[in-house]
């Protein structure tokens, strides 16, 4: 598999990337969901939000990352076979999940800043609270927050539905682009 993408398939940097950005969007929904069953005496209680803060931030920079590289690289070429609605579709929804992971990650950025502190990834860096003590900051932005993570876990599910109804049912090379194989040894 190439570095880069080509024209029929995407390359290990795009392919490493979306599955790493998938499972970590995963494993960080989880984490949110199981760290608001805590109670206040649990050791997690504080361990759990350091590491989502961290792993946050990380996120956020290959989100960053992956923008970047999206935008200075050939995508490879839409299926044949797919509808103009279908093509519309899933590249609306690529917009809406960057757009989702952004402003989530906003979000949680507000949340964690809301008192004044910088937020620590893992002993590496701080990054800074640059917009902090708005009135009722920290619940609002939890409030958009838990929204947008349902939201983008909802769509992220029908993004994978969708790719697996490519695969099995239209029998399409969209997938396995996905997974670094070239599109035109498929057929």
């Amino acid at each position: 598999m190439p570095i880069k993408n080509t024209s029929s398939r995407y390359g290990w940097v795009s392919v490493g990337i979306h599955w790493l950005m998938a499972l970590t969007v995963i494993g960080m929904f989880a984490l949110g969901i199981w760290m608001r069953q805590l109670s206040y005496y649990d050791p997690w209680y504080r361990d759990g939000p350091t590491l989502h803060k961290g792993i946050g931030i990380l996120l956020f920079i290959a989100l960053l990352a992956r923008i970047v590289w999206r935008n200075i690289n050939i995508r490879p070429s839409d299926d044949p076979a797919l509808k103009t609605w279908e093509r519309v579709t899933a590249h609306l929804t690529h917009f809406a999940l960057y757009g989702l992971m952004l402003a989530l990650m906003v979000a949680g950025y507000l949340i964690s800043t809301a008192d004044g502190r910088p937020i620590d990834v893992f002993g590496l860096f701080n990054v800074p609270a640059t917009l902090h003590d708005l009135p009722d900051q920290e619940d609002i932005a939890g409030e958009v927050h838990e929204i947008l993570a349902w939201i983008l876990i909802l769509l992220a599910g029908v993004h994978a539905l969708a790719a697996l109804k490519h695969h099995f049912i239209n029998r399409d090379s969209t997938l396995l682009k996905m997974l670094g194989r070239d599109a035109n040894r498929t057929k």
